[in-house]
């Protein structure tokens, strides 16, 4: 028992147990219709590419890992969320797209810039974005889902009005790479791969993941201790702002085009549920990116599996709202004196069976 203890407070634990879970759901159905129960396992190669539902998982939840990077800084550093990453998603796409179109918007097959122009500017974008959640959170004090919630609502509709409330296409092979195929592998599993690792290199290599655990547990503490706390919070807003502009680029290649009303839509759920799955708390504090990243694919999974089972996307939302009520009260304060204080009381009867033994 005190082995499963301990494997059970892991924190990989949660999303490495959620995620074996989903795939014993999908063994379990594709037995049931007669298939394989290897079958969700299967890669192969079809016309040249890597196919399989598991290069699916990973090929579609890649935009979702990609946003977990920088909610994880957040939610660690502010202990709040960033609920605007998905308009901040579609405003990306629809500036990268309109500039890459040009005057022969809203359909283009030739670039009117070049090609980095239009990319860097979805960057910068992104960039702009989290700064200014990050100012609002970190200078002025405005509680983060409060000071998101502004883009969240203004930057799906500065979107629309950058395309001029019209779905812009890129007919374009070069743009649509950042979407597409890279040989057989799927171009956004490395660009998830490139970020998750360029950011790991980042946090163990540097005293930053440090600072941002410390900022979170205790702000006021950290600052006694010498620590800017704004400007690092400051900067892991800007770094969620970033990722989503990469999340946005990917997303708009994907469908060589930039529509803003759908791209991202939903997708501040994925992430901040990606961050509870990995046994992250969204109080702040210590953090787990590789549990963070888990959680993001195991939520594609989820979805997939939906589909699988033959559920509407329109409910989809319904479970993944479940998982994020469940995961949140587990990790509140009362759950957990409850569970410790029932943890006690059991130790001390054994304690007490031991003694009368004796």
């Amino acid at each position: 028992m005190s082995k499963l203890k301990k494997l059970t407070q892991q924190q990989l634990f949660l999303p490495i147990f959620c995620m074996i879970l989903v795939l014993c759901v999908n063994m379990i159905y594709d037995v049931s219709q007669g298939r394989d129960f290897y079958e969700f396992f299967k890669i192969g190669i079809q016309n040249e590419l890597l196919s399989g539902r598991l290069v699916n998982i990973l090929n579609r939840g890649s935009e979702v890992a990609i946003l977990a990077i920088g909610m994880t800084l957040v939610v660690s550093s502010s202990a709040g969320t960033d609920i605007s990453v998905g308009s901040v998603m579609a405003l990306s796409a629809g500036v990268c797209c309109t500039l890459l179109a040009g005057a022969a918007a809203p359909q283009a097959t030739e670039l009117a810039v070049p090609l980095i122009v239009g990319v860097l500017a979805a960057l910068v974008v992104g960039c702009v974005c989290g700064a200014f959640n990050g100012a609002l959170v970190a200078y002025l004090n405005i509680q983060p889902m409060v000071a998101t919630l502004i883009l969240w609502t203004a930057a799906r509709a500065i979107g629309l009005l950058v395309c001029n409330n019209l779905i812009v296409y890129v007919r374009n092979d070069a743009f649509a790479m950042f979407g597409g195929y890279i040989g057989p592998v799927p171009t956004p599993l490395i660009i998830a791969a490139v970020c998750i690792a360029v950011v790991t290199v980042v946090l163990k290599k540097s005293a930053l993941g440090l600072y941002i655990q410390s900022v979170g547990i205790n702000k006021k503490a950290s600052r006694i201790a010498g620590l800017n706390s704004q400007k690092i919070i400051f900067l892991c807003y800007v770094l969620c702002g970033l990722c989503a502009g990469i999340a946005g680029v990917v997303a708009s290649s994907r469908i060589t085009s930039a529509d803003t009303n759908n791209i991202g839509l939903n997708f501040e759920l994925d992430a901040i549920l990606a961050v509870a799955l990995g046994g992250n708390s969204l109080a702040g504090g210590k953090f787990n990116l590789a549990g963070s990243i888990i959680g993001a694919y195991t939520i594609q999974a989820i979805t997939t599996t939906m589909y699988n089972l033959g559920v509407s996307s329109a409910v989809n939302p319904v479970f993944k709202a479940v998982i994020v009520i469940v995961i949140v009260a587990v990790q509140a304060p009362p759950v957990k004196a409850f569970f410790k204080k029932l943890s006690a009381k059991r130790q001390a009867e054994k304690e007490v069976k031991g003694a009368v033994g004796v």
